[in-house]
């Protein structure tokens, strides 16, 4: 049964037990009214470099050997869309529900410290995916770099795009598009820099192996985020 209080997510970090109520009861989850003026405050800066003229990694350059490489505002929408896209590329069995919603409240749970120069309006979609229960797929093997798990981060921000295959909250396989309409939720057009806030980070890691077996079941040492 889901727990009737939601689980508030703002600048300090949640703990294990609230964890455990979004990740495997289903709680509601919420950003707190500090986590969302960060994050508002540091997206201010975030635009601002993009529109200064010189380079800014990520925000108007490509990334890794394309950081030299100037990206032109038109374009910018396509990149971040471009680098999840890219990246979302797991494969095999699907990662355990209760471990995919814990990697995503962690994520949240940065973006929410106002350090990643995510929109308001991303961070809250997030925590609104995970209050309507919907679930993106995530394949156990797989990953990319050394930045983290972002294949697995990466399957999640595409859901939230409207892209790729989630479980909804009946344990349905849906297009994510049809999931996000059916609750309510507008997908997500990402902005400079959001594509490197959503998957850059180890959330998969510490979805599976920060606590006790007995509370996060079926981890293995297969898991995507643990593979390089």
């Amino acid at each position: 049964m889901s727990p009737t209080h939601a689980i508030i997510v703002g600048v300090g970090p949640v703990s294990p037990d609230e964890v455990v109520a979004v990740a495997r009861h289903d709680a509601r989850v919420e950003l707190s009214d500090e986590g969302l003026a960060k994050i508002e405050e540091s997206r201010r800066i975030i635009d601002a470099l993009a529109r200064d003229s010189r380079p800014h990694y990520g925000v108007s350059t490509g990334f890794g050997a394309l950081a030299t490489t100037h990206i032109p505002p038109g374009l910018r929408v396509q990149l971040q869309r471009g680098v999840v896209r890219s990246h979302a590329a797991s494969s095999g069995p699907e990662v355990e529900r209760e471990v995919v919603r814990a990697m995503m409240l962690l994520r949240l749970s940065t973006l929410a410290t106002g350090r990643t120069g995510i929109q308001a309006a991303t961070a809250s979609a997030y925590a609104a995916m995970l209050s309507a229960g919907i679930t993106p797929v995530v394949g156990e093997y797989g990953s990319l770099g050394c930045s983290g798990d972002l294949a697995p981060l990466a399957h999640c921000a595409l859901a939230l795009t409207g892209e790729g295959q989630v479980r909804d909250a009946r344990g349905e396989l849906r297009e994510a598009a049809d999931a996000l309409s059916e609750a309510g939720i507008a997908p997500i057009a990402l902005q400079e820099k959001e594509g490197l806030a959503l998957i850059n980070g180890t959330d998969g890691m510490l979805a599976c192996w920060y606590w006790p077996s007995p509370t996060f079941a079926g981890c293995s040492p297969r898991r995507t985020s643990r593979r390089r």
